[in-house]
């Protein structure tokens, strides 16, 4: 840790102060360090170096793009072996989502080697079954553990959901009753449109909608009574 827990708490608030963020991303990267230009590690240890940006999230915004649905197109996962671990190496994550925005869609779901979607260029992919069945791709060494992925399975689970962690194609996924896409920012976003193909009624589905408020609720309930909400 480049600071204490308690000197970090105090540089985030400062960085939301410093913004004038009320609703918003308090984002923070840590670097090893600064030294000469070299590919192996210093061979002096240097300090840890730490970047924190703010800005400002427009949640009714989100909102309206939630009661509509979003669209995701298909991209070749050409990532290293490694995407759990969440570095600034996102090239093929930029490419991706620049293909989905020339697309004029919202997400490109990644697809590996084996056909399976292993994730969003910035986001996690779920399906759910016409059974009823909530499905998103284990979290491995081919997709990143993201934190809202994480609380939404524990929200699913106090709710007594059926869930599993499997991977699915894009052909399973334009068959499922719904879809849709999870991020910190976007919380739980209906996807209604897979691959140009339209998924269930073209709109979000019930389950989704729910999960989005549910989630909602759980986030405004943890962060209850502090400014700043610190994902582990």
């Amino acid at each position: 840790m480049p600071v204490d827990r308690e000197a970090l708490e105090v540089i985030l608030r400062e960085v939301v102060a410093r913004n004038r963020i009320k609703n918003g991303i308090v984002y923070l990267q840590v670097t090893r360090g600064v030294a000469r230009r070299d590919h192996p590690f210093p061979k002096t240890p240097v300090r840890p170096a730490l970047v924190v940006t703010a800005k400002s999230h427009n949640l009714e915004a989100m909102d309206a793009m939630a009661e509509k649905g979003v669209s995701v197109i298909e991209a070749d996962d050409d990532r290293w072996s490694r995407v759990d671990i969440k570095s600034v190496s996102l090239l093929p994550n930029v490419l991706a989502k620049q293909e989905a925005v020339e697309a004029g869609a919202r997400e490109a779901w990644l697809v590996d080697d084996e056909g399976f979607v292993t994730e969003g260029a910035s986001t996690n992919a779920w399906i759910i079954t016409k059974d009823g069945v909530l499905v998103t791709r284990p979290a491995e060494f081919g997709i990143l553990r993201g934190i809202t992925r994480t609380t939404l399975i524990d929200v699913i689970e106090a709710h007594q959901m059926r869930y599993e962690e499997r991977p699915f194609t894009i052909a399973e996924a334009q068959n499922a009753a719904e879809a849709f896409i999870t991020s910190a920012t976007s919380l739980v976003l209906p996807v209604i449109n897979v691959a140009g193909k339209t998924i269930g009624q073209g709109k979000p589905g019930p389950v989704a909608t729910a999960l989005r408020k549910a989630l909602r609720e759980e986030v405004v309930r943890t962060a209850a009574g502090d400014h700043i909400l610190i994902a582990e």
